[in-house]
């Protein structure tokens, strides 16, 4: 009898694809991941990393079972227990910490290693019922989230990527879609094919710099003085769209200076790009009303990450370019979900005034012992890696007074230094529902395999954990299904005739949006409508400059197979990928550094050090050092993750990380591999 089945799934990577997939399993093994042929989106493959998700998901070290910790925190040393006696272990020593120090004391840490939206989310419910302490989510998206909502207002829109092909001119801005969003492509080439223009502009040479018909490799944090010299340029030429803006927009007159502070040959100098390339930019802008201009998530994550999405984003708008299909563009289309969220994360449990935690300023919090967080509780993240100053990190994570608790597939550097380690389920052993940030298909998911060993959601952890600390919100009584169903009750037209037995029927269904769709044709999310150019958008001057011991600026897009540490031990990857993790240098900082192609070298910021093996490329551009990718730090050659380098600072709005701002020195191997910066 024949045992293999080829079964319907959605993508939990974080990631604006969000992938519909068709998955083959034989009994209990999940053999092969494909996109779903007819999805507009998915268009029929799967992106390189979900192809190998079978070794991930039957992978010998899949954690299986609850462990507690018998050894010295971080060295990974722990038990067996069940289920029982590691949720009485956890309920026990939480109730002593709130006694003690107060629910306050208490700290979810999470982001996005499931895009589910239940098992992302549904666990906050939990520690808004305690009354924790709240968890800023500002690692990633924040800045650029923030930059975009200045100027069009809340919940996030974009062009749909089914429109792109009507494009006639493209600007993928500090982005490798390629790698990142990788089911845009096919869309950019068919616009391509039709006779569009496609422009790249990176300060690093990528696989979408080859797809695309020009380059800009500009300098890192510049975007905002490029993009208001390209703003001057169309006032200068008269190319604003007059009408669109006069109905639709505010503050034009302030924008207009703060475009003047940066004429062309001023911000070719400072951007490094050729004053002419400006100017024939701004000629193709003003022809082209359907000018679709892509923004990265990655140019985002500097000191003036915020106000330069804002000032690429107006763009489209000065030119009227939302009024035409194929024109327009966008960062995320997260904000057209509207779907009911009250209650599923229970933000109707959240108490007043509680204390606020910047994802990003981790270390600082479990190193406060004005206010000590007593409790760390882990999920759908690996801080210890990811968290910005890892060295902050890891000095927090080993204080012998802190209890935490890690939900995780593997044993990962942050679960190594965890007192409990619970053993969580994969996408395809839970049911969940997905919206997404990079196109406007909701999606349902099944169960397709059952959890090995002794598994569980992270919804059914949290539940176990709420009736065990007497919380009795009705919330924690509803299951994954009954959740979706209150998600989907909601009056906003998006919303309309989507319901959970038409979600679960067809599993992947498109918003009730207008055709074609354009998001901001009638102006903004503001209550006035109004698009804003005022405030207008400046280039912000770093406070983190490069120095003479400090030469370089460091910047960590995707690598070809390594985005994040969520595939980071799957041997296929590791060898594709090398082997061990990577920075590009240029030709000329090498030989400035004495660092020669293939060699490990030390790269020293003010905030630490690490070991990394030198690929010198002039894909980097001169004065740029480039990681590819985020490593677990315990595959590294010294053990060390890269945000050993980063700090905890922040971004100019929406409180992100400053992943792309650290200055750092290149130098030879000679010393000990953990010596101090």
């Amino acid at each position: 009898m024949n045992s293999t089945r080829t079964l319907p799934s959605v993508c939990p990577l974080d990631c604006p694809d969000t992938c519909s997939l068709r998955i083959t399993v034989d009994g209990a093994r999940m053999v092969r991941v494909a996109g779903t042929p007819d999805h507009p989106i998915t268009q029929g493959f799967a992106c390189v990393k979900l192809a190998r998700y079978p070794e991930r998901q039957h992978h010998r070290d899949r954690l299986l079972y609850p462990l507690r910790r018998i050894g010295p925190k971080g060295a990974g040393r722990f038990e067996t227990i069940d289920w029982d006696t590691a949720l009485n272990c956890i309920v026990d020593q939480l109730a002593r910490n709130i006694d003690r120090f107060g629910e306050q004391s208490v700290l979810p840490y999470c982001y996005a290693g499931t895009m589910g939206l239940i098992e992302r989310d549904y666990p906050l419910a939990f520690f808004r019922g305690l009354g924790a302490a709240e968890l800023d989510q500002t690692i990633c998206a924040a800045s650029g989230g923030a930059g975009w909502e200045s100027v069009y207002g809340p919940h996030k829109m974009s062009t749909p990527p089914e429109e792109v092909p009507h494009a006639r001119l493209i600007v993928l801005w500090g982005i490798n879609a390629v790698r990142s969003s990788s089911h845009l492509i096919p869309l950019v080439k068919r616009a391509q094919a039709a006779g569009a223009h496609v422009l790249h502009i990176d300060p690093y040479r990528n696989e979408t710099s080859r797809v695309a018909d020009e380059f800009w490799q500009v300098q890192v944090g510049t975007d905002a003085a490029l993009a208001l010299a390209l703003g001057g340029e169309i006032l200068r030429l008269g190319g604003q769209d007059a009408s669109y803006l006069a109905a639709h927009a505010v503050g034009l007159a302030d924008y207009a200076e703060a475009c003047q502070q940066w004429p062309v040959p001023r911000a070719a100098e400072f951007c490094g790009i050729p004053a002419d390339a400006i100017r024939q930019l701004a000629r193709r802008m003003v022809a082209c009303p359907q000018t679709y201009i892509k923004i990265g998530y990655g140019m985002t994550r500097n000191e003036g990450g915020g106000n330069a999405t804002a000032a690429i984003a107006l763009l489209p708008a000065l030119i009227g370019a939302w009024q035409h299909r194929g024109g327009g563009g966008g960062i995320s289309t997260s904000g057209a979900f509207r779907l009911n969220t009250a209650r599923y994360s229970g933000l109707h449990l959240r108490k007043p005034h509680r204390r606020v935690v910047n994802q990003n300023q981790l270390g600082r919090a479990l190193e406060d012992t004005d206010q000590p967080i007593s409790s760390l509780f882990v999920f759908n993240s690996n801080p210890a890696v990811v968290a910005p100053d890892s060295a902050s990190v890891r000095r927090g994570l080993l204080r012998d007074d802190l209890f935490t608790v890690v939900l995780e597939h593997f044993q990962t550097d942050t679960a190594d230094y965890a007192d409990i380690v619970l053993p969580a389920t994969t996408f395809v052993e839970h049911p969940d529902v997905y919206a997404s940030y990079g196109h406007y298909h909701l999606q349902w998911a099944e169960p397709i395999l059952p959890p090995p060993g002794d598994c569980r959601p992270n919804s059914w952890v949290f539940r176990e954990l709420a009736a065990r600390m007497g919380l009795s919100d009705p919330v924690f009584q509803m299951s994954t299904e009954e959740l979706v169903e209150d998600l989907l009750d909601s009056r906003h037209p998006f919303l309309s005739g989507i319901t959970w037995q038409r979600l679960r029927r067809e599993r992947s269904v498109r918003l009730n949006l207008p055709e074609p769709f354009l998001p901001y044709a009638q102006g903004s999310n503001f209550p006035d409508g109004k698009i804003r150019f005022a405030p207008s958008p400046q280039q912000i001057d770093f406070r983190e400059q490069p120095t003479d011991a400090f030469p370089l600026r460091l910047i960590s897009p995707p690598g070809p197979f390594i985005l994040n540490t969520t595939m980071g031990n799957v041997p296929s990857i590791i060898r594709a990928a090398g082997g061990e993790p990577v920075v590009l240098v240029h030709p000329q900082d090498a030989a400035r550094s004495s660092v020669r192609h293939g060699d490990r070298a030390r790269i020293r910021s003010r905030y630490g050090a690490i070991v990394r093996k030198v690929e010198v490329s002039d894909r980097a551009r001169p004065g740029v050092v480039v990681a590819l990718g985020q490593w677990w730090a315990k595959l590294a050659p010294d053990g060390r993750s890269l945000n050993e380098l980063t700090s905890q600072e922040l971004t100019d709005l929406g409180g992100g990380s400053l992943f792309g701002n650290p200055t750092v020195a290149v130098e030879p191997l000679d010393s000990d591999l953990d010596s101090p910066a």
